[in-house]
Formats: C-alpha cells, structure tokens, sequence
C-alpha cells in the first residue's frame, strides 16, 4: 500500500476565522481553502477578504498529506515584498487544527497562529 493511499482526505472546501494582521483591533475575516489530492499531491487555494472587502485567491504550494498531517504554504506578494506563510495541522474527520506561521514585522520574531477550519458540507 503506498503512502497516498494512507494519507488522510483533505479534499473539499474547508473554512475558518482568522483575525487580520495585527490581532486584537482588526477585523476577523473568513478564510476558505479549497483542497484536492491530485496525482498524489495535495493542490489548492486559499481565499480570505482583503481590507477592502474584495476577497484575494492565493494558490498554495508545497502541500502535503501523511498520515493525518497537513502542509502547505501560502505566497503573497505587497508591493515590492514576498510574504510566505506555512500552515501544518492534523486532519480529523470534518476538522483540521494546526497553526500557521508568517514572518514578523520589520524582520522580527515569526508570528505563530492557531487555526481550526471545518469542512464546509
């Protein structure tokens, strides 16, 4: 049996809250991630509304599946910046919960998040 056929099915459309950068006085925003195995890896995008309202459609990279884990990377760009988050979690029927990591302001410490997403039915 190969490794695919262990992993965890983490296709399907998967949504979750997230509070905007900076925390506390911000706005939470939906985030929706659509997720499919596809040739043995796991593509996908992530959508979440900017500040204007207007949602933003990232694909992810470098997604993965063993087991009951989850990985994949989210690449956005701001002006003339690169900001890369990477996401991990474990797989759980309807629900994945794991954490994220961006990269911190003005080169500091990596900002570290929880999130849990539900399979949207």
């Amino acid at each position: 049996m190969s490794a695919a056929a262990l992993a965890a099915d983490a296709s399907g459309t998967w949504k979750w809250t997230e509070q905007s950068r900076g925390g506390g006085s911000g706005t939470p925003r939906e985030v929706t991630l659509k997720l499919a195995m596809k040739d043995g890896k796991l593509t996908g995008e992530y959508s979440r509304p900017g500040r204007d309202g207007t949602a933003s459609t990232t694909p992810i990279s470098n997604g993965s599946v063993s087991g009951d884990a989850i990985s994949f990377t989210i690449e956005r760009q701001f002006g003339d910046n690169k900001f890369v988050t990477k996401y991990s979690g474990k797989l759980s029927g309807d629900t994945i919960t794991g954490q994220s990591e961006s990269p911190g302001r003005n080169g500091g410490e990596p900002t570290k998040r929880e999130w849990t997403a539900k399979r949207a039915k």
